[in-house]
């Protein structure tokens, strides 16, 4: 009986071992190359999700699932009437889109202009907009101080505000501002909130805005006609509740549905898509090229194997001799890769992580506005991110173990005994 026909995985791990320990320089060497191939996976990866987080974290403060219809003016004939009428939006289009567009929700009407806001000899020139409670959640505004106005204050004509946080630091100066009152063009209201700051390019005015209930901007100005109707909607089909929405109002306003600058629909995830395209491209170049330098790494661990099965082959052929089969020969120099494969992978894990940490934000948005730290990059490593680049690493391991496992095993037993 073979001394080989009864040995376990446990001796053949226990070889593998050995013959790694033996060359010690050369098998840190292997797996530092390994470490960096799967670091650099790991990094790349992270570095595109983060670059997908800060984009939809960019277009979801301007609100990536709102959709805003503008009152325009024809461009095409429709029934008897020529091209060049203008269109305006009334009140009731708000029903009619709510009856008509079944996926479309919080479906609102905006008023708003330019303002003088004053309070304590202070005043700023801003602008000032009416609608409906529920504008805070489809415009996700967030309050620091206070609360938004409710359902109550709308149908009470109540003269109350929300105001931006640079319009509180214009007229506050630091101090209280709930409770107290400003002037809106000449008209008194209380302060009931404070917009937390939001993204702000330098020449908006996002932080400035102040929120009032629709009737209470009816009173100072004429909002039978609204500037625009703005909602969210459910699911991705975008494109078919924009279709809907201009067939509706085409129905009631005479213009061909086909006519796009009769009302114009402002549609943030036309953008959005756009955007997760360009995104998916990042992340599809980023993982080859991760891919392509740690099969770099791959490459120098099967070049050490088969140095290794070269200089093993007189023992190889005497353990040949002793009974030991292909299998035995197979599993042992695959184990000997996937250690050093396995091991290097550990230590790129670390790598990576450490770097992550360190890095913090990678500055993108936050360069071209203010308050703008979540449209920066993040490398936060995802459960997803260490799953592929786990499976890249076993891959690489595998494919650069099974050549030289493959030529040890089937070397000829005589043959390899002759070599000197």
């Amino acid at each position: 009986m073979s001394i080989f026909q009864d040995q376990s995985m446990k001796d053949i791990l226990q070889q593998a071992y050995e013959s790694l320990k033996f060359n010690r320089s050369r098998t840190a060497l292997t797996m530092l190359g390994m470490a960096w191939g799967i670091a650099t996976v790991v990094l790349l990866l992270a570095y595109g999700d983060g670059f997908d987080r800060a984009i939809h974290s960019i277009f979801a403060t301007f609100g990536s699932k709102n959709i805003q219809v503008y009152g325009g003016r024809t461009s095409m004939q429709a029934g008897g009437a020529k091209a060049g009428q203008q269109v305006r939006l009334e009140l009731d289009d708000v029903d009619r889109i709510n009856a008509n567009v079944p996926l479309a929700r919080m479906v609102m009407p905006t008023c708003g202009t330019g303002m003088t806001i004053q309070h304590n000899g202070r005043q700023i020139s801003t602008y000032t907009v009416g609608s409906y409670p529920t504008f805070q959640k489809v415009r996700d505004i967030e309050i620091a101080e206070g609360h938004f106005y409710t359902a109550d204050d709308l149908n009470q004509h109540a003269r109350v505000a929300v105001i931006g946080s640079e319009t509180k630091t214009k007229l506050f100066s630091g101090t209280y501002a709930l409770g107290d009152t400003i002037r809106v063009n000449g008209t008194s209201f209380t302060v009931i909130g404070v917009a937390a700051p939001m993204m702000q390019e330098d020449q908006s005015d996002i932080n400035r805005i102040v929120y009032i209930p629709y009737t209470a901007m009816g009173d100072m100005k004429d909002c039978q006609y609204p500037n625009s109707i703005l909602m969210t909607f459910e699911g991705d089909q975008n494109k078919t509740i924009e279709k809907q929405i201009r067939s509706t109002l085409a129905t009631v306003h005479g213009f061909n549905a086909a006519d796009r600058r009769a009302v114009y629909v402002f549609n943030k995830m036309d953008q959005v898509k756009v955007f997760e395209n360009i995104t998916l491209g990042l992340q599809v170049l980023l993982s080859f090229i991760g891919a392509l330098t740690l099969g770099i790494g791959g490459v120098g661990l099967m070049n050490i194997m088969l140095v290794s099965v070269t200089q093993r082959t007189r023992e190889i052929g005497v353990e040949k001799a002793l009974g030991a089969c292909k299998k035995h020969i197979l599993v042992q120099f695959m184990a000997e890769a996937l250690a050093i494969t396995f091991t290097g992978g550990i230590l790129g894990m670390v790598l990576a992580y450490a770097v992550s940490f360190g890095a913090g934000r990678i500055t993108l948005y936050s360069a071209l506005a203010k308050n703008a730290a979540s449209g920066d990059i993040q490398l936060l490593i995802s459960p997803q991110t260490v799953a592929i680049s786990t499976f890249i690493l076993v891959l690489v391991g595998l494919v650069s173990g099974m050549l030289p496992a493959l030529r040890a095993a089937n070397l000829d037993p005589i043959e390899a005994l002759r070599y000197e």
